[in-house]
C-alpha cells in the first residue's frame, strides 16, 4: 500500500491537478496555473516538463498580444487517449469518439433492422470502427468504450435484465467476448443512467449531488443519483419505473415476463400516443402528438392529463427519495417543453409531501451518447491521469457493468 505524503504521491495530486485546470480552462500559462495552484515558479516548471515529457500536455501557442508579459501556453494533448460511446436500441447504434479533453472527432451510425446476419460483437465492433475511421484512429487508441443499452447488466450473472426487445445481449459471455474483440476495457451502463450523467455533467443537474432524472422515450425509466454518484440496485434494476404500480392501470402480476404494466401503460409512447389521439391530435407517434397539442390552442386539455399522469408516477419516487431536483429528459416529456414542465410541477405540487424543483433536460442531443462519452472520459483520465503509474503498453482488458458514476 503507498504511504500517504510520499513525493511521489504528492507529485501525482499535483500533476493531475495542473491536468484537470487545463482541463476546464483550456491552454495556461505557467504564471498562471501557478497563481491557481498556489506552487512556486520551479515546482510548476518541472510538472509542466515531466507532463510534457509524459506526452500528457503539449505547448499551445503564447500570450503573444494579450496584456502583460509574453508567455508559453500549455494545453492537455488531446491525442493522450481517446475514448468512444456507444448509444445501442433495436433499431441503430451510435458511435461517437472523444479525445481526452472531450472534443468529438468521430461518429458513426449503423443501423440494425430487423434481426441482422452479424451478431452482436460483430455489429458493435463494426459501429465502434465507423467512429473510430472518421476520428482517423484505430481500435488500439481506445482506452475505454462506454456502451449505454436500455435495461441494465445484472452484475451478479452478466446478463442484460429489463430490456427484451433488445435481441442479442443477453448472453452471459457477451462483455468477456466484447472486451476480447475491442482490446480495450468495455463498460455496459443502463442508457437512462448515462442521459442522468450528461445532466451531471454538461446540463441542469450540474453542480447537484441528489436528484432524479424521469426519462419519457418509446419506453419510461428513471435514474437516480445520491451524494453525486449513481444508485443502481443490486440487480441494475433500480430506476425502472415502467413496472411501478400506479393508481390509474391494473395491476399486472409476472411483470418481467409479460414486459407490461404499472407507470409504462400511463406515460409510454403508445399510452400518450393514444391518449393524444383522444384528445383529436393524430399523430405517427408520441413525439409529435405532444408537440401537436403544445403548437395548437385546444392541447390544454391533453397536457393537463398527461402532466397529472407523469406526477402520478413521480410522486411515488419522491416519497421514496425526496430529491432535491427532478430533471425531465427523452423526446416525448422534451415536446411538451416549458408549458407540460409546468403543469408536472403544479400537480406534483398537489400530490407529493416534498417538492423537489422539476427542470427539462439541457442534453437534449444524443443525451445517451454524450454520457456515454462523459463517463468514458472520467475512466479514461483516472488511468491516463496517473503519473504513479507504471504503465508499460496498453492496459489489461476489462469488463464491467455499471462502473461509471
Amino acid at each position: 500500500m503507498r504511504e500517504p505524503g510520499t513525493p511521489r504521491l504528492l507529485r501525482a495530486i499535483n500533476d493531475r491537478s495542473v491536468l484537470d485546470l487545463l482541463l476546464a480552462h483550456g491552454p495556461l500559462s505557467r504564471p498562471a496555473l501557478g497563481e491557481l495552484t498556489g506552487l512556486s515558479k520551479p515546482t510548476m516548471s518541472q510538472i509542466l516538463a515531466r507532463l510534457e515529457s509524459a506526452h500528457l500536455v503539449r505547448r499551445g501557442g503564447s500570450t503573444a498580444g494579450r496584456p502583460g508579459p509574453n508567455a508559453l501556453l500549455y494545453e492537455v494533448d488531446p491525442t493522450a487517449a481517446y475514448v468512444a460511446g456507444l448509444d445501442v436500441t433495436a433499431r441503430r447504434i451510435r458511435a461517437a469518439v472523444a479525445d481526452i479533453t472531450g472534443e468529438v472527432v468521430g461518429t458513426f451510425e449503423l443501423p440494425t433492422p430487423g434481426r441482422a446476419a452479424e451478431d452482436t460483437v460483430e455489429r458493435v465492433g463494426r459501429a465502434v470502427d465507423g467512429a473510430c475511421a472518421a476520428a482517423g484512429v484505430t481500435r488500439a487508441d481506445l482506452t475505454t468504450l462506454v456502451v449505454g443499452t436500455p435495461g441494465a447488466f445484472d452484475p451478479r450473472t452478466q446478463r442484460l435484465r429489463y430490456a427484451r426487445h433488445l435481441p442479442g445481449w443477453h448472453g452471459p459471455e457477451l462483455l468477456s467476448a466484447l472486451a476480447d474483440a475491442l482490446g480495450t476495457t468495455v463498460v455496459v451502463e443502463n442508457d437512462v443512467n448515462l442521459a442522468a450523467i450528461a445532466e451531471l455533467n454538461a446540463g441542469a443537474a450540474r453542480g447537484g449531488d441528489d436528484f432524479v432524472l424521469l426519462w419519457a422515450e418509446e419506453g419510461v425509466g428513471a435514474a437516480i443519483v445520491l451524494d453525486g454518484r449513481l444508485h443502481r440496485g443490486v440487480t441494475g434494476g433500480a430506476g425502472e419505473v415502467g413496472f411501478l404500480p400506479v393508481p390509474g392501470t391494473p395491476l399486472v402480476r409476472n411483470v418481467g415476463v409479460s414486459n407490461a404494466g404499472g407507470f409504462q401503460e400511463l406515460v409510454g409512447a403508445k399510452a400518450v400516443q393514444a391518449l393524444a389521439r383522444q384528445h383529436g391530435f393524430k399523430a405517427p407517434d408520441a413525439r409529435a402528438g405532444v408537440a401537436a397539442a403544445v403548437a395548437s390552442p385546444g392541447g390544454e386539455a391533453f397536457l393537463a392529463e398527461l402532466g397529472h399522469r407523469l406526477a402520478v408516477g413521480l410522486a411515488a419516487v419522491v416519497a421514496l427519495l425526496d430529491p432535491a431536483l427532478v430533471v425531465l429528459s427523452g423526446a416525448v416529456v422534451g415536446a411538451g417543453g416549458e408549458r407540460l414542465r409546468a403543469v408536472v410541477q403544479r400537480e406534483l405540487d398537489d400530490l407529493a409531501a416534498t417538492r423537489p424543483r422539476l427542470e427539462l433536460a439541457e442534453v437534449t442531443t444524443d443525451p445517451v451518447l454524450t454520457g456515454a462519452l462523459h463517463a468514458a472520459l472520467r475512466t479514461a483520465r483516472d488511468l491516463v491521469f496517473d503519473t504513479t503509474a507504471d504503465r508499460h503498453g496498453r492496459p489489461a482488458r476489462t469488463t464491467q457493468t455499471g462502473e461509471t458514476g
